[in-house]
């Protein structure tokens, strides 16, 4: 009886996926705030509140996690994130103090206390790369100048998780200093090893794991990056990081064959994180931390915006370029999720997850409206603040004429 009931709430809940993927494609419309509506639907408090599929499906969000930091890796080189870290970390830097710190100290106003504030921090700073280059892509902005511009900053945040995701894992599993050192150490250690071995080796490895028939490439693929993700989950790394590495290690003709075969079991698992995490949220505790979300979303948007213009403006975009960049940065997604899931899974702060559930939900919906419309607002005011500053042409004052007298006669 629960193998069926497994059954008939997991199909249901994929069903519903499906249907719902379907509509965010017929908007033009990142699905990811329809997944988290549909976990708050099937959650605790929900409408349809599951039972027996509840550990299946953690099993599947787990996946959903490993799969997106494999695909993010798939999409960079060890020597393109070499090079990046190199020419544009000052961006990197604007980017962590603009928008990370408004987290935490939001977390500090809210007494929540310093690991909550770490997790924030994490929650409002890293930007959604799947919302974002989606919307590019909607736009017509791929080829446009300020576009390298977005993804270095993006880049910058993704190997910044490397560093990041450890420190979050060791201080929500509550580990001692020395501890957390250490893992911390051997993240660290273990990037800069997997980056210079992708470096020299990177061919090596390629053929090692290539194959032309698609099913054994997909599994040894696969294989590999569960098998180094448990690995790293045991050392207290993050699973996240170790398949994050994975997909850096990986490049060339590997890499693409890789990422076409793996894109859609990555779209099927990170949909069931996603829900996943909505199952975790009560719909009832968000009402109370929506206007907190609200302030911070408004504010981080507005801290994206000036990073964007900031680090178009230092590569040399125009006016216009800048404020595209500005805006195309706004969106939060699944990485944000993904760091607000460690301290909601550790049960840090209740409010925590409804906060980032409400906070993730506001900004992937304004994130592409603000990448439409931030530089065409931008223009207007600009053209307004310059018609006021203008002087008033002066009315034209009569002249004075010197009334010749008639002449008399005598």
């Amino acid at each position: 009886m629960h193998s069926q009931v497994l059954l008939i709430e997991f199909g249901a809940v994929i069903l519903a996926l499906g249907l719902l993927g379907r509509v965010a494609a017929r908007l033009s419309f990142s699905p990811i705030p329809l997944y988290l509506l549909a976990g708050l639907a099937f959650g605790e408090g929900g409408l349809l509140p599951l039972g027996a599929s509840g550990e299946f499906i953690a099993t599947g969000a787990e996946i959903g996690v490993i799969l997106l930091l494999l695909m993010l890796g798939l999409e960079y080189t060890a020597s393109d994130l070499v090079s990046n870290l190199k020419s544009h970390y000052p961006a990197g830097l604007v980017d962590f103090t603009l928008n990370a710190l408004p987290g935490a100290a939001a977390a500090l106003l809210l007494g929540w206390g310093p690991v909550a504030a770490v997790v924030l921090a994490g929650v409002t700073w890293i930007s959604s790369s799947g919302v974002i280059a989606k919307v590019l892509g909607d736009l017509g902005r791929v080829g446009n100048r300020e576009t390298p511009v977005i993804l270095s900053v993006l880049v910058l945040e993704d190997l910044a998780m490397a560093v990041y995701l450890p420190i979050v894992t060791a201080l929500v599993a509550g580990v001692s200093l020395a501890a957390g050192s250490v893992t911390l150490a051997i993240a660290l250690g273990a990037a800069g090893l997997v980056l210079f071995v992708a470096v020299r080796f990177g061919r090596v490895i390629s053929r090692f794991v290539s194959s032309d028939d698609p099913e054994k490439l997909l599994l040894v693929v696969l294989g590999l990056t569960i098998l180094v993700a448990g690995i790293a989950q045991e050392l207290q790394v993050s699973a996240a990081v170790g398949a994050f590495l994975v997909g850096i290690a990986l490049s060339g003709e590997v890499a693409e064959g890789a990422h076409t075969l793996l894109s859609p079991l990555r779209d099927l698992f990170a949909a069931i994180f996603f829900v996943f995490f909505g199952l975790h949220t009560d719909p009832a505790s968000i009402p109370p931390v929506l206007l907190p979300a609200l302030a911070l979303a408004v504010v981080t948007a507005g801290t994206k915006i000036a990073t964007g213009y900031w680090a178009a403006g230092r590569a040399g975009i125009s006016v216009k370029g800048r404020w595209r960049a500005g805006g195309a940065l706004v969106a939060r997604g699944e990485f944000s999720i993904v760091i607000a899931g460690l301290a909601v899974t550790a049960g840090i702060e209740p409010d925590l997850g409804p906060l980032a559930t409400a906070y993730v939900l506001i900004l992937v919906v304004a994130g592409p409206l603000t990448a439409r419309w931030t530089e065409p607002l931008a223009a207007r005011v600009g053209t307004w603040r310059a018609a006021r500053a203008r002087p008033e042409t002066p009315a034209t004052a009569p002249t004075d004429e010197t009334v010749q007298p008639t002449p008399v006669g005598d």
